[in-house]
């Protein structure tokens, strides 16, 4: 059962913060990557993102205790509800490294797939247009790279999360911030003399999008 809900969009230290809640005991973190990685998770959110089929949110977090990142960020109203008792964070960092870091990962990997398309059904073209309808079609409206415009959405999407979610059971965290916030907003203590988790940065991100196929130049 979800503990924890990260409603901060990808590249705003997700990964980073998987990893620091799976040190806190709110493992396993369900991430994007786990998506990728499964073949079930992979159809469970075809259904649900490309599809609109009902989601069975008990079914798709089975095994989790908190969740960040892809399609969480998006979906975090229904899986509230279907968590009632779920804390909710919203990551987030400067708007100008965010939206540098998005394009030069995640939308470069999304254009290459578009100009060097998949065989239809398999693994890679399944995860592209999944992405598509959920993020680059749908969040961005096809206009991501319209620079103003995708910082507009990423304040709209923070915004909304602040507005919607009661302030007492909402954090808001910036990765810099490191273990205090997190620790008190969980009621946990923060680990001693353990610097706090940087990973997934650009670079490692990079090295994961060529090991998939892709390419960032």
């Amino acid at each position: 059962m979800l503990k924890l809900i990260n409603a901060g969009l990808g590249r705003t230290g997700t990964t980073s913060l998987q990893v620091a809640l799976e040190k806190l005991g709110f493992g396993a973190c369900f991430h994007m990557f786990d998506i990728v990685g499964s073949e079930e998770r992979l159809a469970q959110w075809e259904r649900i993102v490309c599809d609109g089929q009902p989601a069975d949110w008990t079914a798709v977090f089975d095994g989790y205790t908190s969740a960040v990142d892809g399609p969480c960020a998006l979906y975090y109203p229904d899986i509230a509800a279907a968590f009632p008792d779920a804390k909710i964070m919203l990551t987030v960092r400067d708007p100008d490294s965010w939206y540098r870091s998005t394009y030069d990962t995640l939308y470069q990997f999304a254009v290459r797939g578009a100009r060097n398309p998949a065989p239809p059904g398999s693994r890679p073209a399944r995860m592209g247009r999944l992405t598509n309808t959920l993020v680059w079609q749908g969040l961005f409206e096809g206009r991501f790279e319209d620079k103003a415009f995708a910082i507009d959405v990423y304040h709209r999407h923070n915004q909304r999360v602040i507005d919607t979610v009661g302030a007492d059971n909402l954090l808001v965290w910036d990765v810099t911030q490191g273990w205090e916030p997190l620790c008190a907003f969980l009621g946990v203590p923060a680990p001693r003399g353990e610097d706090f988790p940087h990973v997934n940065d650009t670079a490692s991100m990079l090295k994961v999008i060529r090991g998939m196929g892709g390419s960032a130049g």
